[in-house]
């Protein structure tokens, strides 16, 4: 199960320039946690512009750069590259001859947070 007690800090990196942050890594400083607790730097990595979005549209199958691009629609070519290269460190996505694609660890990532998503849907009813 996963245990997100600790991720009220996520709101908090807003004021972050995360342009000039390094890749998230456990074990090492990254916002919201100083020591690196594993969970805070995956949601560190999850929170910067697009790291969702990218893990969203490949689940559906693989992806070439182009066609990220024109998913991600404002994505400048830069932070795409940024993006894929972060979650490609995290073990997160791979290149293959199809193009990016989730490897088996993130598919079971978007499985955990998919009903993460649900729940949030319900969660902003609150609010109209």
């Amino acid at each position: 199960m996963f245990n997100f007690d600790k991720c009220y800090i996520l709101c908090s990196f807003a004021t972050i320039n995360v342009a000039k942050m390094k890749s998230p890594t456990p074990g090492k400083p990254v916002r919201g946690s100083k020591s690196g607790v594993p969970i805070m730097a995956l949601l560190d990595l999850l929170g910067r512009n697009w790291s969702m979005g990218i893990i969203w549209h490949l689940y559906s199958g693989p992806s070439t750069f182009r066609k990220l691009q024109e998913y991600c629609e404002s994505i400048s070519p830069t932070t795409l590259n940024k993006r894929l290269k972060e979650l490609k460190g995290a073990f997160l996505i791979e290149r293959t001859i199809e193009g990016y694609t989730l490897t088996d660890q993130g598919k079971e990532l978007y499985e955990l947070i998919e009903p993460l998503g649900a729940w949030a849907k319900t969660w902003a009813k609150n609010f109209k």
